[in-house]
């Protein structure tokens, strides 16, 4: 009996077809992982990192482009495999379902003693052999005629297998899926092979490779593209905004930056660059405005400052100095005031913290009143017991030492105080109502008394003092309490400034109370 020449291959794939395991070579001693070295690229050689510093991606753009076809080519890369995973088990599985059905029809005949029954294989099947136990050829198709057994030597093993294998006198260019069935007879155990050609999987196998391989390339260059111009076109408006903004200077905070008509995050990051130099250039206005009024208020005490010291030094009189010294006093006052003043906005303004405490805001109130001398009118105060707050003792007791200058400023006869408390737990407010009986605040200038600096005409007198500045740093200071001051109403005549301030929590601790509600004038 001739040599089989038959070429037993793997189940999985034949050599050059599909994929193979690859062979695992020990790594030597102290060698770096390759993980390793991916994830840590100071250990590649450093011939490498000025290469890799060149071509990483340094712009948004690029990055954006690079991460997009990284993602295409990993997603296309996946699909490939798994379609030609699933396209070779499908045709795998109907050219085995042929085969077998098949063998199953031969193994039938042979049980039955019937082999001489067998027919030409039909379609889907290229060949049959059966063999017994023996390995004796009983039946087989012309082409494999002459042939000797193709299982291999030994005793058959009952049962269905399957195996890939190249029959060269059948063309060896192609495999060959092969059936085996084994089967008991009354001659005893008989083995059926029926065999059907791959050559349309590996035509399938090979069409779709190279179609991936020529299509990969140009769906990753088409993403490529729409990514690099649809990145360009987004990160357009980006670029202007910021070449806009690096050429304004603190000259020019008029100028703002274009606004796309797209609604999307651009749109709104350049809206927000617009309120930032809106901001920008109230504050501007605002600073300029302050150094023009605050250098303008400083210069008039100083000329009269200076007026008074060059009389008293041109007269020679001293029965006239003391007179003279007195005024140059008020208007060295009038500076220091105007210079504490200045500071304390300076430091409200940069949001410098002051010492923090729980005070019961009516025995402020009280001790604020106590401690003032010489008033032009009588102050009234009712205060509610047990209104506590937290905040500074000097900054709240300057709040309602402003509100009492400016209304003795105005009052004709009296000066009324009253605190209380409105709201219900956790919500608590305590009210500082002030009111004199004076001319008032016009509806149109109820806001404007508090800008820095202003001074509504019955205020204009160098008489009546002051530079405009006590109620804007009453409100700046309740601001900073995290309360209000705002002018309202009154159904008297006369102004009404009302101060709000939130009630601090209960303490764990009792806090002393109050003396009792009184009227004092």
């Amino acid at each position: 009996m001739a040599e089989l020449p038959v070429v037993p291959g793997d189940d999985a794939a034949a050599p050059g077809k599909g994929p193979t395991a690859p062979r695992e070579v020990p790594a030597a001693p102290g060698a770096v992982p390759a993980s390793r070295r991916a994830r840590f690229p100071r250990l590649l050689p450093r011939r490498w990192r000025p290469l890799m510093r060149r071509l990483w991606p340094t712009t948004v753009r690029a990055r954006a482009t690079a991460g997009a076809v990284v993602v295409v080519a990993a997603a296309l890369a996946l699909a490939s495999v798994a379609l030609l995973g699933l396209l070779r088990a499908g045709m795998l599985r109907n050219a085995e379902r042929d085969a077998e059905e098949q063998a199953a029809a031969v193994a039938q005949l042979a049980a039955g003693g019937r082999l001489d029954r067998m027919r030409a294989p039909l379609h889907g099947a290229d060949f049959v052999q059966v063999v017994n136990a023996r390995g004796r050829v009983l039946r087989a198709t012309p082409n494999l005629a002459g042939l000797p057994p193709l299982g291999p030597p030994g005793p058959p093993r009952p049962g269905t297998a399957f195996h890939t294998w190249r029959i060269r006198p059948l063309g060896g260019e192609h495999r060959q899926r092969v059936v085996q069935v084994t089967t008991q007879t009354p001659d005893g155990l008989v083995t059926v092979y029926v065999g059907t050609s791959l050559r349309d999987v590996d035509a399938a196998d090979d069409t779709t490779t190279a179609a991936l391989l020529a299509g990969g390339p140009l769906l990753l260059a088409l993403v490529a593209w729409v990514t690099w111009r649809v990145t360009g076109r987004a990160l357009g408006p980006v670029e202007a905004i910021r070449a806009e903004v690096a050429g304004i200077s603190d000259r020019d905070l008029h100028r703002r930056v274009p606004v796309p008509p797209t609604g999307d995050e651009v749109a709104r990051l350049a809206r927000t660059m617009n309120s930032t130099l809106d901001r920008l250039e109230s504050s501007g206005i605002r600073q300029r405005q302050f150094i023009a009024d605050a250098s303008h208020e400083l210069r008039s005490p100083l000329t009269v400052l200076r007026t008074q010291l060059e009389v008293a030094l041109a007269v020679r009189d001293p029965e006239l100095w003391p007179e003279l010294i007195s005024g140059a006093l008020e208007d060295t006052d009038r500076l220091e005031r105007l210079c504490s003043d200045l500071l304390l906005l300076a430091r409200i303004d940069a949001a410098q913290p002051a010492a923090s405490v729980r005070l019961d805001l009516g025995d402020l109130v009280r001790d604020a009143v106590d401690a003032r001398l010489g008033d032009r009118v009588p102050v009234r105060v009712h205060a509610e017991d047990g209104i506590v707050v937290e905040g500074s003792e000097l900054w709240l007791t300057r709040v309602v030492t402003n509100l009492l200058d400016n209304a003795q400023r105005f009052a004709d006869r009296r000066v009324d105080l009253t605190l209380r408390a409105t709201g219900g737990p956790g919500t608590r407010t305590a009210v500082l109502e002030v009111r004199d009986d004076g001319p008032g605040i016009p509806p149109a200038d109820r806001e404007r008394v508090f800008e820095r600096f202003t001074r509504l005409d019955d205020a204009r007198s160098r008489d009546h003092g002051g530079a405009g500045l006590g109620l804007a740093i009453a409100r700046d200071l309740a601001a900073h309490h995290g309360g209000t001051l705002t002018a309202e109403p009154s159904p008297t005549p006369g102004a009404r400034l009302l101060l709000r301030l939130p009630v601090a929590p209960p303490s764990p601790s009792p806090s002393p109370g109050g003396t009792g509600g009184r009227q004092q004038t």
